[in-house]
């Protein structure tokens, strides 16, 4: 009999969406995997029932009034660590396989950095990490050969179908979406949209952040400059259909006109667990699709005037630059203000769009000066 060896696995940002589901994963295959690390921002209470389960080597709470109010939460067995430091620390830990990186938004972007700094394996479920800083992420995975495996359904799908594939022989990548719960609203009614509505997605089962992302479809406009950094393929190459039924996560067209497509139950598990057990496949219990029940699968034009995000994310990263990251900073708080009743849904891209005119493009920058950026775009866009 083959020994396995359990792979050691550092989770940031265990208590979201994702966190849970890789979590569900590792339940599931406990022969396979082993928590390391376990971090969360301020969800304290959530994080302490994970380290009761999972029994990790240490806790990170990275924000530090938290940690300084409720960790004493943990027992005195566990070590609890704050900030930035101590996700630093977990990536200095020779024992750990692999980083999965579920945190949201753009404060997933340095624990990228600094995780392939340390040479450590990536699955990354946090899409701002390339959308701010792909130019220094993928330069610096080029240089040290490092591994970088795509968690999002889309990219999971891209990278499935281009296995064993030329690149150079790649002709399009096309992002399927959802549509989100609006689809069918003109504009005028899209103005009355309120958050709640919003965060009724027909399909997936998210958090707030990219459920709202996915209604205005900036969630797509993100994936296209992930999948423009990831696979290096030009942007007029790219190509988003809406596919409300949401079975084939996304395809891959060849120059001989040939067509890849991964197909599958909408279940954020499956490419988890795909990033998590690479190269090989693991069994899953889930629910599997029905042909017989499946009549039709659908697909349609995005339309740009009732969705301007998408717009605007494609003419951001054709700018490139510091650009990307203005608009991801922008949208993040145009995000918050919607959900908080600020601002109407159809005055997050006028935020965002505000924000860009504002802002004087950087061709060339550090991780520290992209980050410093961001935050004076999200002070900007909170005074609109």
């Amino acid at each position: 009999m083959i020994k396995i060896i359990p792979k050691n696995i550092a989770l940031l940002g265990s208590t979201g969406s994702i966190g849970a589901n890789c979590l569900r994963v590792v339940s599931e295959h406990p022969e396979h995997f082993r928590i390391s690390y376990l971090s969360a921002h301020s969800n304290s209470h959530r994080l302490f029932e994970q380290c009761e389960k999972f029994k990790p080597k240490a806790a990170i709470i990275t924000d530090p009034a938290i940690f300084k109010t409720d960790h004493q939460l943990f027992t005195k067995d566990l070590p609890v660590l704050s900030g930035s430091e101590g996700l630093l620390a977990i990536f200095q830990d020779p024992a750990v396989d692999l980083v999965v990186n579920a945190i949201v938004g753009g404060a997933g972007v340095y624990p990228t950095y600094q995780a392939l700094r340390s040479g450590k394996a990536v699955a990354l479920a946090n899409k701002e990490s390339l959308v701010v800083a792909g130019q220094l992420i993928m330069k610096l995975v080029r240089e040290k050969k490092l591994t970088l495996l795509p968690i999002d359904s889309e990219h999971s799908a891209i990278f499935q179908c281009l296995l064993g594939e030329n690149p150079e022989q790649v002709r399009r990548i096309i992002l399927t979406a959802s549509g989100g719960p609006f689809r069918s609203l003109s504009v005028n009614q899209l103005k009355e949209v309120t958050p709640r509505q919003a965060l009724a997605h027909p399909t997936w089962n998210m958090g707030t952040k990219i459920t709202i992302d996915s209604a205005t479809l900036m969630n797509k406009g993100l994936e296209i400059i992930e999948a423009y950094w990831l696979y290096g393929v030009p942007l007029d190459r790219i190509q988003v259909v809406i596919h409300p039924q949401s079975i084939i996560h996304s395809m891959v067209e060849f120059v001989d006109g040939s067509v890849k497509a991964q197909l599958g139950y909408p279940d954020m598990r499956i490419p988890i667990q795909f990033a998590l057990t690479f190269p090989r496949r693991l069994p899953l219990e889930i629910s599997h699709i029905d042909f017989k029940q499946l009549h039709s699968l659908t697909f349609e034009e995005p339309d740009f005037q009732k969705f301007p995000c998408l717009g605007i994310a494609m003419e951001a990263i054709r700018s490139g630059g510091s650009i990307p990251a203005v608009m991801n900073a922008a949208n993040e708080i145009a995000v918050i203000r919607f959900v908080k009743g600020e601002i109407k849904f159809s005055d997050i891209p006028v935020v965002i769009d505000k924000t860009l005119q504002a802002h004087q493009s950087y061709r060339e920058f550090t991780l520290e000066q992209i980050l410093e950026i961001q935050g004076w775009a999200r002070d900007f866009a909170g005074k609109i």
